[in-house]
């Protein structure tokens, strides 16, 4: 088995733009939610030491997604692989975030959840039947 597959079929592209602007739109909310993190550093109610360490690993963890995507999109099938991954790991993260009580402030529960619902949609497409086969063949 060859290490790239064959995404040039019509199908097989449009759901991998589909994932990359996803995944594009989840980096640059972990990104602006650092900003803000950044911008608000002096106001401990609202940024907590939990805020710091989720934010940051948030943004990290949106890079290595967007990499990944990218190297899907170009047929890589680890990077196929560690995307489905990393898109799954993450979205379960996000919704324990959002099910614990009191832990971080209702502003970062919202900013999850709105990475989360880009997430699902990546997990939904690369864990559909379509490009499993792709990435399979």
């Amino acid at each position: 088995m060859s290490s790239t597959a064959d995404v040039r079929h019509p199908r097989s592209a449009a759901a991998l733009r589909s994932v990359q602007l996803l995944v594009t739109g989840y980096l640059a909310v972990s990104v602006l939610t650092l900003v803000a993190i950044i911008a608000l550093r002096n106001h401990s109610s609202v940024v907590t030491d939990t805020v710091w360490t989720r934010g940051t690993i948030v943004v990290a963890s949106s890079v290595l997604t967007f990499l990944f995507a990218r190297r899907a999109a170009r047929g890589s099938r680890r990077g196929y692989l560690r995307l489905r991954i990393v898109s799954a790991v993450m979205l379960v993260a996000i919704v324990v975030i959002i099910a614990l009580p009191g832990v971080f402030p209702v502003w970062m529960r919202i900013e999850q959840g709105v990475c989360g619902l880009l997430l699902l949609g990546v997990v939904l497409l690369v864990n559909g039947k379509h490009l499993r086969s792709v990435f399979t063949s």
